[in-house]
């Protein structure tokens, strides 16, 4: 049979969620509503997994994943992305102003993430990969 967790209770999950905001046990023990010596709590398996399975989410979160940049790159690629570009003007009698203006993404940076993905997808290769095998027949000439 597996293992059975043991269910964290609402304060448990407090202090492991102020510890991950704060880094700091002291901290996280005295928002949560214990006192800043139960460091024990964190020693506990389900609190422990709890932790880790957070850190791990927010991590997922936060970094960018291999479908993520190929999508992206295929939206530049496309032309679907757009930057700000930051235009000033001139108003007359040496006064100008600025202003926020959304443009096409260059043809030089759609270039580039073509190039991308075409080497995620081994369209342009230099070399050849090839697997296998292959036999090799020696034969001594019979002649000499």
């Amino acid at each position: 049979m597996g293992k059975k967790k043991n269910k964290l209770s609402e304060r448990q999950k407090r202090a492991a969620d102020f510890f991950i905001e704060l880094g700091n046990k002291s901290q996280a023990l005295l928002k949560a509503g214990y006192s800043k010596n139960s460091f024990s709590i964190f020693e506990n398996d389900s609190v422990k997994e709890y932790i880790e399975e957070r850190l791990k989410l927010l991590d997922e979160e936060r970094i960018a994943s291999a479908r993520e940049v190929m999508t992206y790159l295929t939206a530049v690629m496309r032309g679907e992305e757009k930057e700000q570009v930051v235009v000033v003007e001139g108003e007359g009698d040496g006064i100008t102003s600025a202003r926020n203006v959304e443009k096409s993404i260059p043809a030089k940076d759609r270039i580039k993430a073509a190039e991308l993905l075409g080497k995620r997808f081994g369209i342009y290769t230099d070399k050849i990969k090839a697997s296998g095998n292959v036999s090799i027949v020696i034969k001594e000439d019979i002649n000499e």
